[in-house]
């Protein structure tokens, strides 16, 4: 399933983002791509050792930790510190797929990839052409969002960024090991629990069938999740 996620930055934070990235030395951004990503990988990125890339990749961690609706629909277990990269004109990310196990950086810690995260921090204004499209068993969707805003799709998913015909955008990216492994079974659990926050707002916190359906969301959990 794919999430949209608005409002993970605030536009004050997305200026602020901006500015210091828009000064920042960038690298190629093959070194973070797989054998077959790299031929089809044109983009740039901060490198993963300049200290930009830690403290903005903390403030996107902070963010999204206390996002709820990302909380609902990733469940995460782990997260991959956040990278950022940007595309300028002609430059682009042919289909690929992501790895399925990644380091997390500065350890020797690997995660599993169950969703891939893109936070857009340009306005869809500001350039044409760099729709992130996805593949799923209904076709492809493009995706391009308003800055702040983050889109969370299975890993398993091909996809690319198209070419740029004109501006620059700007993104983080990231991965997140889930909890639920299987996209149907956190499908579940996100509308379940969508249902149990729609019951609380009309009837309270204390009603039955809210105390009876968040028994089933957790009993769920407990029977799904692997640590």
């Amino acid at each position: 399933m794919i999430h949209h996620i608005p409002n993970v930055l605030s536009k004050e934070e997305v200026a602020e983002f901006r500015r210091l990235m828009e000064a920042a030395n960038w690298v190629g951004g093959k070194v973070t791509a797989g054998t077959l990503s790299a031929s089809v990988k044109r983009n740039q990125q901060l490198s993963e050792q300049d200290p930009l890339t830690h403290a903005l990749s903390e403030r996107v961690i902070q963010a999204i930790w206390k996002n709820p609706i990302f909380q609902a629909a990733a469940l995460p277990h782990h997260i991959i510190p956040p990278l950022f990269n940007r595309y300028d004109e002609s430059e682009t990310f042919g289909f690929h797929v992501d790895n399925s196990i990644r380091l997390i950086r500065g350890t020797s810690h690997q995660i599993r990839t169950d969703l891939s995260c893109t936070l857009f921090l340009s306005e869809p204004d500001e350039y044409d052409g760099g729709d992130l499209v996805i593949e799923d068993t209904y076709g492809y969707h493009e995706v391009k969002l308003p800055a702040g805003d983050v889109v969370l799709y299975p890993s398993t998913s091909l996809h690319e960024v198209s070419t740029i015909h004109r501006g620059t955008r700007f993104a983080s990216f990231f991965w997140v090991q889930s909890l639920i492994r299987e996209d149907s079974k956190r499908h579940l659990l996100f509308n379940l629990d969508e249902s149990i926050r729609n019951l609380r707002a009309a009837h309270g916190d204390t009603h039955a069938e809210v105390m009876k359906l968040t028994n089933i969301y957790h009993n769920l959990i407990r029977m799904w999740a692997e640590l």
